[in-house]
Parts: C-alpha cells; structure tokens; sequence
C-alpha cells in the first residue's frame, strides 16, 4: 500500500465524520443537507464493523489465518462496555435497584456477581476491553498454533469458539442478561447515550480508532515483522526452515486482530443500544470475511471499504427486499470470487512508479543470473 493510498484512506474516514456530524449539528433539520442522527447512528455502526473487517484482514489477508470466529472478540468487547454501561443506571433503572440491573432483579439475583466489580468505573471497563479478547485469543492461539493447526481445521475450531460463547451466554445462571442481553443505557461519562451531541462524538471517536488501527496495522505489515508474517502465509514450511517461528509470529498478530475487535465492540454498543448473545453468532464471522473478500484481501483499506459498503446494502436490501438480502451476499460472493479475485481494490490500478520499481528489480535479477552463469563458464 503507498502513502498516498494510506492518507487518503485517513482523510476520507475522518473527514467523512466530521463532516457528517457537522451537517447533524450546525444545519438545520430541514434543510436538504442535514445529516439525521439516524444517519449518524448508522454510519458509526458501519465504521465499528469496519474495525472487524480491519482485524480479520490482518490475520487473514497477511498471515493466511481464515478466522471464521473472530465475532467473538467483538461480542466480548462490546460486553465488557455494556457491563459499564449497565452500572451507570444506578437507580434509575425499572426496579430502581442502585447496585443490580434490571435483568439480575427481575431473574431473582440478591448480589452482584464478583466479576461485575469494577465496571462502575470507565477506565476499568476500557482495560477490561482490551485485556478479556486478548487474553481468550492468547491461549486459544497459543493452543492451536503451537499444535500446528491451519487450513480448514483452524477456521472450524474458531467457529467452534464462537459458538461456544454464544451458548453460554444465552445461560441466565451465566449474569450478563441471558438471551435478551444488555440494553436501555442511559449515559456514558456523564453524557446521554440518546443526545445527538453524544451520538456525533461517538461516530468522529470511531473513526478516530479505525484511522489509528489502520496505521498501526499498516505498521506491521510493512514492518520486517510483516515481511515475516507474508512469507509465513506464503510458504510457512520455507519460512521455518530458515529459522523463524511461524507459531509465534502468528501469536502476535492473532492477539493485536483480536484487541482491534474487541475495541470495535466496545464501540458498536452505546451506538445501537444493546448487546446480546446474537452477536456471537457465527453467522457473524462469516459476514466479517465476505467484507473483506468483497474490498479487498490484504489490502487493509479493501476490507474498510467492503464492510461499508456490504452494510450499505445490506441496510438498502433488509427494508426494500428483505426476503432477498441472503441471496444477494451470497450472489455478491461468488461474484467477486470469480471475477473480482483481489476485490474491489483490484480495480484501482497500480501506480506506474511501483510498477517500474518492479521491472528494475526482476532486470537487476536476471542480470545477477547471467553473471553468475557467465563466471560459472569462464571457471570451467
């Protein structure tokens, strides 16, 4: 990717931000150009998926890792912010208990569960987002690369784990609200959940986080730790017989995907009001890969633009023709497998400079191979 393909990429998410919370704050509701805060709402929601299909590139598009479970990273965000979220209703819920949510009295809890603790506090909950995926992503990866799992069957195990977690947390003996989940948020950081204020700063925060884990993202995959990780997506064989540790290199960039999930989850909640076990489905996952199919594969920006535009039209479909939306994600699959193997990103040409740059490098090869063959002949 080139500096000019990554800059434009950060102007056009944070600018198209601002912008939009500018036309939902300064003009007036009835003019032609003012942004609603359903819109507002919406395209926070779809730069939140943007930061799963970002994470779900990384470990597919650089190190060869079809995840089909990374949903789960994003759930368990997204509850680690409800959690917060919850205990900031204090009194002010239905049964005006100051300590328990609503679901634990009417489900007949008597005390907060030990691991509720602490989520009264922000900064707490802002760890918790972090720490709980990445810890989960740290032993599964260790797990199952360490036993040299790939292919098929590490794409299957990793739906196994989202589906899992999404039967447990349908449990209500398990505390986080059962099959109806968490909702009815009232204020994050002493701001209301429902003011359009809230709502903007939400969308411009989102895209704030989804321009900086696509430079750190950029970071690593043109870093020499990238170079590694293509070449172990590559031919990781190759790659340990000269000496690298693929498992460890894939550790690494599985648990900095499942971070960038997790805080896209905490992201999505106060935006759409309500977490629930849903959000584990493994249906999730698969949507999160077609995204990134659809934009791009290792293209980082590809997998923004996919998951934008995916949910643009999912958004179009499920109220036009909702009884048709399946069939066109499927259709729109196999479409740009066959046609589109590199994504949308395929289309945009290559700039002439990279591709001079290439042609100088395979001459400068094929000159170093002449040379060796011409000195090999004069030796004999």
């Amino acid at each position: 990717m080139t500096r000019l393909a990554c800059t434009t990429t950060v102007v056009l998410v944070l600018g198209g931000a601002i912008l939009l919370a500018l036309l939902n704050l300064v003009t007036d509701p009835s003019s032609a150009v003012h942004a609603s805060t359903y819109v507002v709402s919406l395209a926070g929601k779809y730069l939140c998926f943007a930061l799963l299909a970002l994470a779900v590139d990384l470990v597919w598009g650089f190190a060869g890792i079809l995840t089909l479970g990374h949903a789960a990273f994003f759930a368990l965000g997204g509850y680690a912010m409800g959690m917060y979220l919850m205990r900031q209703i204090g009194a002010r819920g239905v049964y005006s208990n100051p300590i328990l949510p609503d679901f634990m009295v009417f489900l007949g809890w008597h005390e907060l569960p030990w691991y509720w603790y602490g989520f009264n506090w922000f900064a707490f909950a802002a760890v918790m987002v972090v720490l709980v995926p990445g810890i989960l992503a740290l032993v599964f990866g260790w797990l199952a690369f360490r036993s040299r799992v790939t292919g098929v069957y590490l794409s299957i195990i990793t739906q196994a784990l989202t589906y899992a977690l999404l039967l447990a947390f349908f449990r209500n003996d398990m505390g986080f609200g059962g099959n109806n989940g968490m909702t009815d948020f009232k204020d994050i950081l002493g701001y209301g959940v429902q003011q359009e204020t809230t709502r903007c700063a939400l969308l411009v925060i989102t895209a704030a986080f989804l321009c900086v884990q696509f430079l750190v993202a950029r970071y690593l995959v043109t870093s020499r730790f990238g170079k590694v990780l293509i070449a172990v997506r590559d031919t990781e064989s190759r790659t340990r017989f000269l000496g690298y540790r693929p498992e460890a290199y894939k550790l690494v960039v599985w648990v900095v995907s499942a971070v960038m999930a997790g805080i896209g989850g905490a992201l999505y909640v106060p935006q759409v009001g309500i977490i629930n076990p849903s959000e584990f489905a493994p249906g999730n996952s698969i949507e999160a890969v077609i995204w990134v199919a659809v934009g791009g594969r290792g293209t980082l920006s590809g997998a923004i633009l996919g998951a934008v535009l995916v949910n643009l039209g999912k958004t179009w479909f499920t109220s036009a023709l909702p009884e048709w939306w399946l069939y066109a994600l499927g259709a729109m699959f196999i479409f740009v497998t066959l046609l589109l193997p590199r994504g949308l990103m395929g289309l945009v040409p290559r700039r002439r400079t990279a591709e001079r740059v290439d042609a100088a490098v395979a001459a400068q090869e094929a000159a170093s191979e002449r040379e060796a063959a011409a000195a090999q002949g004069a030796v004999e």
